[in-house]
């Protein structure tokens, strides 16, 4: 069994647009700035926009039920019915295909990918409407890459977006351990019980995978 879902938010930020309204510097008569932008409104400012960049992409990830392993992410500017039937496709070559797939009701989940899916045989189940928690799975995961990923880093296009995302699924599938696997990671790792501890950074360090040598 496996889930997708996507992450995204395309709507203007009109928060970002009145503060930007508002920086723009003015002068008076006595030929003094009318409003000055302090360095704590530079600062969010700046925070604003990187999150406006972030937010116009789309990430579409599948996740496998059995051991949470994420098995495909793919990234976009404009996600269609067509180029999600693509990567389902591609996230499940010859006959690695799930019995079930859940998913939310996105309305990219068009025509095109639901005919993909059940020409390879899958059952879709998508979820009820408004109801995130029956897809837990792949919300958790979307939660975890938010927390422990984006909203950390500042992404600057798609490119980019698909590097760091490209070094997270790594970081998540081997080495990110999880209590409902024993402590283990979605590949299993072999315990090791001998040798010093060291700590390889991941993201620039912002994890770290720790191993005895």
């Amino acid at each position: 069994m496996a889930s997708c879902s996507g992450s995204a938010s395309r709507s203007p930020n009109p928060q970002f647009r009145s503060i930007w309204c508002r920086g723009q510097i003015g002068h008076c008569r006595s030929g003094r700035p009318s409003y000055a932008i302090t360095w704590k409104g530079l600062r969010r400012l700046i925070c604003l926009w990187f999150r406006q960049l972030r937010s116009n992409n789309f990430s579409h990830l599948v996740l496998g039920h059995e051991r949470r392993r994420l098995l495909w992410f793919a990234v976009t500017h404009n996600p269609t019915a067509e180029w999600l039937a693509r990567q389902i496709t591609e996230a499940f070559p010859w006959d690695s295909a799930p019995k079930y797939l859940i998913r939310d009701n996105d309305r990219a989940f068009g025509v095109a990918f639901k005919a993909r899916v059940r020409a390879m045989g899958i059952r879709d189940r998508p979820t009820s409407y408004r109801s995130p928690w029956q897809n837990g799975y792949a919300e958790r995961l979307i939660g975890s890459i938010r927390r422990e990923c984006t909203d950390h880093l500042l992404v600057f296009n798609v490119e980019h977006l698909r590097r760091i995302l490209s070094k997270y699924a790594s970081y998540y599938n081997e080495a990110r351990t999880h209590v409902s696997l024993g402590k283990d990671a979605p590949c299993r790792r072999p315990i090791e019980q001998f040798g010093d501890i060291v700590a390889y950074p991941i993201l620039g360090g912002l994890h770290h995978r720790y191993a005895r040598i």
